[in-house]
């Protein structure tokens, strides 16, 4: 393949340098060849870039349009331009040292007049995208397709009204499995960014969530047929843009997919900045997903708490995400999930170099949080917290209520005869808060 000119001239391969560097274009705690368990930490946090932000996004926002320019963005040839954009980004996965990528179908390539022009160009770009990935050994941590922005997914994909949507949607999937089985994806995600409605004046609820369920079961099945062993996962999001989204969150989505038999085949794709929208934390998602053993992946990035909508930015909490990673490692970690960071510069960060300080910021954050996060377990103190506040469940008859060997007159009759008023034992939540906050200083 013959090499493509620089897109982002003057900045090399960003090196790890250390907490103590003033440079900021290195790294002061991400150093993907430091050792954790015999795997390098490139490897514990598979960290993934965004192509629909990163190579997409050009810094509109609700009230206004477009920012950011890119010098790859000139030409006629919508085709020429995609693949000259894709090359810029493969250049920054590089130099960036992002082991993985992301992407939806109509972010590389462009929709054409037709579902076989779109096709055809979306070919186009995937055979780029094998080459480029062939070349730079950068990954596809997972692939989607874009059922929101078209207008035709007004009101919804596999939840639309109106059948001959929902059948332009499933060929649209279709594709997309095919493609991101092509390039090795790791993962295929379902974000259902218009399934919801606006009123229940003009909406069957049941039959869209009937809907939905039969469109995840069709794509199961096609994915065995065409032998996709890729991990699906279904990304929660509440509100924006509908008034009601049916994933509105962790505990919603165990609940449908439960009730329609899909609970075996997806596990869930948290974003932080959805978790806050939904009126909870990012440790909360987390613990809901790994509790019914649906963890898969993270969207790392941030939202306002300020704002009511979707804003995406690089998440450079240290104090929260050092809690989720608590939460993740506890877990057993993502599997063939990883970070990918879903997350867009501001609308006055125009420069080339604003991409990478963003990117920096987010990786360096999640690399000490990690640390942290390990240093917080391997020391034991709020797990043997924990695990002392319910020790009365270890035997006795609180082993009995765990195990179901007891029942409410047996319960009364102890209390009633032995055991009396509970003592009230503290939860210490400011001694814990605390103790945290040793660990980050």
């Amino acid at each position: 393949m013959k090499k493509s000119p620089a897109h982002f001239p003057g900045i090399g391969t960003i090196a790890y340098e250390g907490p103590t560097t003033e440079n900021p274009l290195a790294f002061r705690h991400y150093n993907p060849d430091e050792l954790f368990d015999g795997k390098p930490l490139s490897e514990h946090m598979r960290f993934s870039i965004a192509y629909w932000h990163a190579f997409r996004g050009v810094g509109s926002d609700p009230f206004g349009p477009g920012t950011i320019v890119r010098p790859w963005e000139s030409g006629k040839n919508a085709i020429s331009v995609a693949k000259t954009r894709m090359e810029a980004a493969f250049e920054f996965f590089q130099k960036i040292r992002a082991p993985f990528w992301c992407f939806h179908d109509r972010d590389i390539a462009p929709e054409g007049a037709s579902l076989a022009e779109s096709n055809k160009n979306l070919d186009q770009l995937v055979a780029h995208a094998r080459e480029l990935q062939k070349a730079t050994g950068v990954k596809l941590l997972w692939g989607t397709a874009n059922l929101f922005g078209n207008p035709r997914y007004m009101c919804g994909a596999a939840t639309n009204p109106d059948a001959h949507v929902f059948a332009y949607a499933a060929a649209q999937v279709k594709k997309a499995l095919e493609v991101t089985k092509e390039l090795g994806g790791e993962n295929y995600v379902f974000w259902g960014g218009r399934e919801g409605y606006e009123t229940l004046l003009n909406t069957n609820l049941k039959r869209e969530q009937d809907h939905l369920a039969r469109f995840m079961h069709m794509a199961v099945d096609y994915a065995k047929l065409i032998g996709f062993k890729g991990q699906f996962l279904i990304e929660p999001k509440p509100k924006e843009p509908t008034k009601h989204q049916y994933d509105f969150d962790v505990a919603s989505g165990i609940a449908f997919l439960r009730t329609y038999g899909l609970d075996r085949a997806f596990k869930f794709n948290i974003e932080t900045n959805h978790a806050t929208l939904a009126g909870h934390t990012f440790s909360h998602e987390i613990e809901v997903a790994a509790a019914a053993g649906m963890l898969g992946s993270i969207d790392a990035n941030a939202g306002d708490t300020l704002l009511g909508w979707d804003t995406d930015q690089f998440n450079t909490d240290a104090r929260e995400l050092t809690l989720a990673m608590v939460s993740i490692l506890r877990a057993g970690g993502l599997g063939s999930g990883g970070f990918n960071f879903d997350a867009k510069l501001r609308r006055p960060s125009v420069d080339l170099d604003d991409l990478f300080h963003a990117h920096i910021g987010g990786f360096d954050t999640y690399a000490l949080a990690f640390k942290v996060a390990r240093k917080i377990l391997a020391e034991g103190k709020l797990e043997k917290f924990v695990a002392d506040r319910y020790a009365s469940y270890d035997s006795g008859f609180g082993r009995e209520i765990e195990t179901g060997r007891t029942n409410f007159r047996q319960l009364e009759k102890l209390v009633l005869t032995k055991l009396g008023e509970p003592k009230l034992r503290s939860g210490k939540q400011e001694y814990l808060e605390n103790l945290v906050n040793r660990y980050l200083t």
